[in-house]
Parts: structure tokens; C-alpha cells; sequence
């Protein structure tokens, strides 16, 4: 499971440091896709291939469940951790997520996400009052 906030530096090459921490669970490869609000997501490479699996199982004929099957294969990059523990961020996921230098790595349960420092501090502000509100009725029942 992946839990906690981490902020690593994007280098010159688009390579980011994964925390050593999470690097267990990817020792296996991993795929980088684009995530939500503009992040990226980070999934062990197994439980990626359940998650585009169950994806690929909607209906073709809904026009947002095929969007999003495509959106979701077209935008993986399988990748494995170099000795250094750091994968390479191609152009097109650094400019989908803002990425430039300073980044966020945050554990999102089943997967990582990472963000632009900045894009994540305005995120956190934007959605505090809902977290400091997650107990009222309609999230409660989800947790």
C-alpha cells in the first residue's frame, strides 16, 4: 500500500527519484498513466494490467467508458526502476501534469500520484474544507 508525502526534485533528464519506501512494490515494474486533476498515477505493473483489464470490459458503445479506456491505454508507459530508484517521465506526462522541478509524490492507497508542487498545494487548499467535512453522510458511508 502506498501512504504519505514525499517531494523528490525532477532532474535535467525527466528522471524523478520514487520514494525507497514504495520501491518494493515496484520492484516488479510499474506504469505510469495519466491521473486525475491533472497528476500522474503510478501502479505496480500487475495490478495496472487488472485495472485496464476490468477497464476494457465496459461497454464500447458509452462514449465516456470508451474515452476513458482509450485515455487510460494510450497515456501507459510501462517503465522499470533504474538502480537509483528513479524512472524516466516522458514529455508528454511532464507537460500533462505540469511537471518542471519541484514535485509532489503522495501514496494514494493502491497507487501513487505525483503533481507539480504548486498544482498539489493549490489542490490541498481547494479541498480542505471537504476533508475537514469527510464524516458528514455522503462520504462516511463510503469509508
Amino acid at each position: 500500500m502506498f501512504f504519505g508525502t514525499f517531494t523528490p526534485k525532477l532532474d535535467d533528464k525527466g528522471r524523478l527519484t520514487l520514494p525507497a519506501k514504495f520501491r518494493e512494490e515496484l520492484a516488479d515494474g510499474l506504469v505510469v498513466v495519466n491521473g486525475q486533476d491533472h497528476s500522474l498515477a503510478v501502479h505496480p505493473r500487475a495490478e495496472f494490467q487488472v485495472r485496464a483489464r476490468n477497464a476494457a470490459k465496459v461497454s464500447r458503445s458509452n462514449p465516456k467508458a470508451r474515452a476513458y479506456v482509450r485515455r487510460l491505454a494510450a497515456s501507459a508507459d510501462e517503465q522499470e526502476l533504474d538502480k537509483q530508484g528513479r524512472i524516466t517521465l516522458s514529455p508528454a506526462h511532464r507537460s500533462y501534469a505540469g511537471l518542471e522541478r519541484e514535485c509532489v509524490v503522495i501514496g494514494s492507497v493502491d497507487f501513487m500520484e505525483i503533481w507539480d508542487a504548486e498544482a498539489w498545494s493549490r489542490y490541498q487548499e481547494e479541498y480542505e474544507d471537504d476533508f475537514a467535512e469527510g464524516d458528514s453522510e455522503d462520504i462516511a458511508d463510503l469509508l
